[in-house]
């Protein structure tokens, strides 16, 4: 692998460039991509992207910038894409800087930024070489996520049309799906989830056998069966309590159930309005599941557990063996399920190994 360190001005940078929806962004008279298939969207905010343009003004050094050369003599942007954006958007009139566009400065302060010399690693080799190198100069600025890294191991024809439904502002899996689903689409969160879904938690294996499929049908089509099985099985939609549910998990496993929706829907509503269960986005699972575990069903306070561990003189109710309270769990008399409410009334004292048995967990 070949490294060499290049000054770039920004008035070069600049020349070319051009950011479309469908041919991506390109700079250096239409010799650079600037953002590759492995490459996120733009997500400086108005600060971050201030800061590059007040450091190239102050003609202080930004970080060096990392480009590879492709096989026919271009490049590519492997490490600056979000500051090499910021610049040329900058020149080319897409924001003001201090209340200025770049056309209402003086030509001397015009002149300076475009003089301004970018310090760039170019570097040649093989692909994996090249992407090697990337996930090892991955150090500054806003680090990338593991699925970001992902698209940059596993870059082809899979992962650019797997971006069209997953990856943008507004994406069509953003459309359905945003009620359901923590993150962010352009930070491959939302990319991140389905493949994670769908693979069953293998990621890296699912991207690797399908790297050079010629499209991401797919994973999408999968994608929208989740939210319309969703939709179907839970007919009120909750967005507070809906979003970040492990969805396709439970689809992988309960598709093929068929259940009473009214059923469900009486349910869902008297679990929300039940004070005792304090984790409400296990609601769904738990449903399907029937393990209380999801609920996090309100423990009995440790002044209850002193009381009630008082009372019965530190005897296990089970077993009758002497236990300290460390040693001892306090228990539901009256099965929360049942409709055993979390009072000192409905307490009682096990053993650990009594509790558990109990429980079934």
């Amino acid at each position: 692998m070949n490294i060499e360190l290049k000054e770039i001005t920004v008035f070069d940078l600049w020349q070319g460039y051009e950011d479309h929806e469908e041919n991506g962004v390109v700079g250096y008279g239409g010799k650079l991509d600037i953002r590759p298939p492995f490459q996120r969207e733009f997500i400086y905010k108005d600060k971050q992207r201030d800061a590059v343009i007040d450091t190239v003004t102050k003609n202080f050094p930004l970080n060096v910038m990392y480009w590879a050369v492709r096989d026919d003599g271009t490049f590519e942007v492997i490490d600056g894409q979000q500051r090499t954006i910021s610049i040329c958007q900058y020149v080319n009139g897409d924001f003001s800087y201090l209340f200025r566009y770049f056309h209402n400065l003086g030509k001397d302060e015009r002149d300076q930024i475009l003089n301004y010399k970018l310090m760039v690693y170019i570097c040649s080799g093989s692909e994996s070489e090249k992407l090697q190198w990337f996930k090892t100069i991955n150090i500054a600025g806003v680090k990338l996520t593991d699925q970001e890294l992902r698209n940059a191991v596993y870059a082809g024809t899979w992962v650019s049309d797997a971006k069209r439904y997953f990856s943008k502002s507004g994406c069509v899996a953003s459309s359905i799906g945003i009620d359901y689903l923590n993150g962010s689409p352009i930070r491959q969160e939302y990319m991140e989830t389905a493949i994670e879904w769908i693979s069953k938690g293998n990621i890296e294996a699912y991207m690797g056998n399908h790297q050079h499929d010629p499209n991401a049908n797919a994973l999408w089509i999968y994608f929208q069966s989740v939210i319309a099985w969703v939709n179907a099985t839970f007919t009120v939609k909750r967005k507070k309590f809906m979003k970040g549910v492990e969805w396709g998990i439970l689809y992988n496993k309960y598709k093929d159930v068929i259940y009473d929706t009214k059923v469900i829907e009486q349910e869902t509503a008297k679990l929300i309005a039940d004070d005792d269960v304090e984790r409400k986005h296990g609601i769904y699972a738990y449903i399907l599941t029937r393990d209380e575990r999801h609920l996090g069903i309100r423990r009995f306070s440790d002044n209850v557990k002193q009381k009630v561990y008082e009372k019965q003189g530190g005897i296990c109710v089970k077993c009758g063996k002497h236990f300290d309270i460390d040693g001892m769990e306090a228990d539901h008399i009256k099965p929360w399920h049942e409709g055993g409410e979390t009072v000192e009334a409905n307490c009682q004292l096990l053993c650990k190994d009594d509790n558990r048995r109990k429980s079934g967990w």
